[in-house]
């Protein structure tokens, strides 16, 4: 939003500076005697009028090239925020894949192992143990 609003007042702004010089070029167009004239309105006045209507076209201006610059400076930030959310977000998934990996890895690992017959004549407890994904294990009662 401010972006365009700070372009149309910054083009704006130009549009008038150079039509007013353009248009009042020539040894025809002094200041004392005719006044000068943009986009066809004739001002009558003196070298200080002149001077003011500068400043406030190179006023508008810069109030247009600010809004254009903070619009892009939001614009920036927004985007460097949405660069970090997006590295995290793919740290995260590596991470995640990773132990994804390393838990699928250990499975393997436990089936093999679970394929070799095994005795439960060492176990004090008298339960039935299996092996549980992920490590959990059930709560006795």
């Amino acid at each position: 939003m401010f972006v365009i609003i700070g372009l149309i007042i910054l083009v704006v702004a130009v549009v008038v500076g150079v039509a007013g010089v353009l248009g009042n070029a020539g040894g025809g167009h002094t200041l004392t005697s005719d006044g000068f004239t943009v986009f066809g309105y004739h001002v009558t006045g003196s070298t200080g009028t002149l001077f003011l209507s500068g400043i406030v076209v190179g006023a508008a201006a810069m109030i247009g090239l600010s809004l254009l610059l903070t619009g892009y400076r939001r614009t920036a930030r927004r985007a460097r925020t949405a660069r970090h959310g997006l590295d995290e977000s793919r740290r995260r998934t590596a991470a995640v894949s990773r132990d994804r990996d390393d838990l699928i890895d250990r499975r393997e690992t436990d089936g093999a192992r679970s394929d070799q017959p095994q005795s439960d004549a060492g176990r004090s407890d008298g339960h039935h143990h299996r092996w549980h994904p992920f490590g959990h294990h059930p709560v006795h009662r």
